[in-house]
């Protein structure tokens, strides 16, 4: 049993802190407002983000971050990737010393480029082997209604990694562990990208020969970029690589997918933000970081370059299609 906080009360945070809590841990889930951590600390539902999800007893939320990080020796970071990088400059003296910060957020940071540990340590000042990141094929509500899944813990400090598989380790949820951070991370935040496409294609109405195009060609282009940045090609065939990619590309649980849907109907990026809750997919703005990730290591994503597009170029989906089926045709 370890004491754990949990720095953001979203979908994917509120279910890890219900996992944590599940396999016998205390919790704090700190929520960013007074009425959502009331509602959650009062009738043990977070109907924001999981209504009709019962959360065990052993969660408490705060809107206090130092009450929430007190004696913590799991630090889970759920909020955003373009948003972590402030919060944790406003948490970073209230972080226990020697905890582990995972993080949840699948992104490259807009402006410099870095992986979320990059920020991680460079805003903390945290060693390499303290940060640890989590990513698979983890849809919140699927996780959170125990229904079977798992998932990848990587840390460069594989007994670190070993800790933490311990602590979220239940019945529904089956932990692996890994040492790939790069990999892991750059598979989690171009999967979102990916995702996007194939929601633009199911827009469309265009049909699974489509769809299996885009998500193979997609981890081709996304095993390129991992490598080029000093990531293991295998971790991409793993659960943080294909199956995270699967998942959010078929689902029509994954924001991204679903968002990308409706700019594939005709909707505009405002319209399909209005249609999720006022809420950008994470791939919008991926598109813009990973396809500048690619740039500085000279690696070609077409995939990424069409998403970036039709996002911010304002070509149409129709257009990406020709200008993807028109290219220079090679050997696979």
């Amino acid at each position: 049993m370890v004491q754990v906080a949990v720095m953001g009360a979203g979908s994917w945070g509120t279910t890890l802190a219900k996992v944590f809590a599940d396999a016998g841990n205390p919790v704090n889930l700190w929520a960013r407002r007074e009425d959502q951590a009331k509602r959650i600390q009062i009738t043990r539902e977070n109907p924001d983000y999981l209504p009709g999800l019962a959360l065990p007893p052993g969660i408490t939320a705060t809107t206090d971050a130092a009450r929430a990080l007190e004696d913590a020796e799991i630090v889970v970071l759920g909020v955003p990737s373009q948003t972590l990088r402030g919060n944790l400059g406003e948490w970073k003296d209230l972080l226990p010393h020697n905890s582990t910060l995972l993080s949840l957020a699948k992104g490259i940071e807009r402006d410099s480029h870095l992986r979320m540990s990059q920020v991680i340590r460079e805003v903390t000042g945290f060693s390499r082997d303290q940060i640890a990141v989590l990513s698979g094929p983890n849809l919140a509500r699927e996780v959170a209604a125990e229904q079977p899944a798992a998932t990848v813990l990587a840390c460069e400090d594989e007994d670190r990694a070993t800790l933490l598989q311990s602590a979220v380790a239940t019945g529904y949820f089956r932990p692996y562990t890994n040492t790939d951070v790069i990999g892991c991370e750059i598979g989690g935040a171009c999967k979102n990208v990916i995702a996007l496409a194939c929601g633009m294609a199911a827009g469309q109405g265009l049909g699974e020969n489509t769809l299996a195009t885009i998500i193979t060609r997609g981890l081709a282009e996304t095993t390129r970029l991992g490598v080029a940045a000093g990531a293991e090609e295998r971790t991409f065939s793993g659960l943080a690589g294909l199956g995270d990619l699967v998942a959010t590309c078929s689902s029509p649980l994954s924001r991204n997918r679903t968002f990308g849907q409706r700019l594939g109907r005709g909707d505009t990026l405002e319209e399909a933000q209005k249609a999720t809750r006022g809420q950008v997919a994470e791939g919008v703005i991926s598109s813009i970081s990973v396809g500048a990730l690619a740039q500085e290591y000279d690696v070609d994503m077409p995939i990424t370059q069409a998403v970036y597009a039709v996002c911010h170029r304002g070509l149409t989906v129709q257009d990406t299609v020709a200008m993807l089926m028109g290219r220079r045709r090679k050997a696979e």
